[in-house]
């Protein structure tokens, strides 16, 4: 008797698809294992490259370390061993001023500082100090997954629901649905949902009427 419940899947370090970022996650392993000296990150990328995955990862692992850690979009952490900041591009001028602060109390104390955005420090509109800082760490661009890459994350995605995925389903998905990782997450999720509502397996033409239905919803 199938159950309408599924695993929760967060986002961690274990679960990113690499592809040519493997030295900036083996970076922020090690940061957050102590074992390189530089405790600040700037990353940036694309819409839908992995940056948000890269942060939530970074502050999960920390979480089990036993760190206190905080993840923020839009806003900035008041006070965290390590502390992440989710697409700075979005902050207004009182945040800017929140992350220039929380950036030399990082310094002062050791504590480990993630920021990302969509462009590279220098041609980010921020306040001058803040962008200059941004510029001093570890600075890496995400690198977009292969659809051979994106693929493997799928196939991934799909064993941490507890589901399986059929290649046709994958290829399908890759040929028809969005370039970006998330929005093929999405749908791939509510492609689990629609077959436990029907107690069925996933198939391309169920994966047909899931696409139908988020297209028609406005989600792609």
């Amino acid at each position: 008797m199938l159950l309408g419940i599924s695993p929760e899947w967060t986002p961690t370090l274990d679960n990113f698809v690499a592809g040519h970022n493997i030295e900036l996650l083996s970076a922020l392993n090690h940061a957050l294992n102590k074992t390189q000296a530089e405790r600040g990150f700037y990353i940036w990328g694309e819409a839908g490259s992995g940056k948000s995955h890269l942060l939530q990862g970074a502050v999960h692992k920390a979480l089990a370390l036993g760190l206190p850690a905080e993840y923020a979009r839009g806003n900035v952490p008041e006070e965290a061993q390590v502390a992440a900041v989710d697409d700075v591009q979005l902050l207004d001028e009182a945040a800017q001023i929140a992350l220039f602060a929380l950036y030399n109390r990082q310094r002062e104390t050791g504590g480990m500082l993630l920021v990302s955005g969509t462009a590279a420090p220098a041609h980010l509109t921020l306040r001058d100090d803040l962008r200059t800082r941004l510029g001093w760490g570890l600075v890496y661009q995400v690198q977009a997954l292969s659809d051979e890459e994106k693929a493997l994350a799928l196939q991934q995605h799909a064993q941490a629901r507890g589901f399986i995925l059929p290649p046709e389903v994958t290829q399908y998905l890759l040929r028809h649905g969005r370039r970006d990782l998330p929005a093929l997450l999405g749908v791939l999720d509510a492609l689990d949902e629609h077959c436990l509502r029907l107690q069925r397996g996933a198939s391309v033409p169920l994966l047909k009427e899931v696409m139908q239905m988020v297209k028609r919803d406005g989600g792609a």
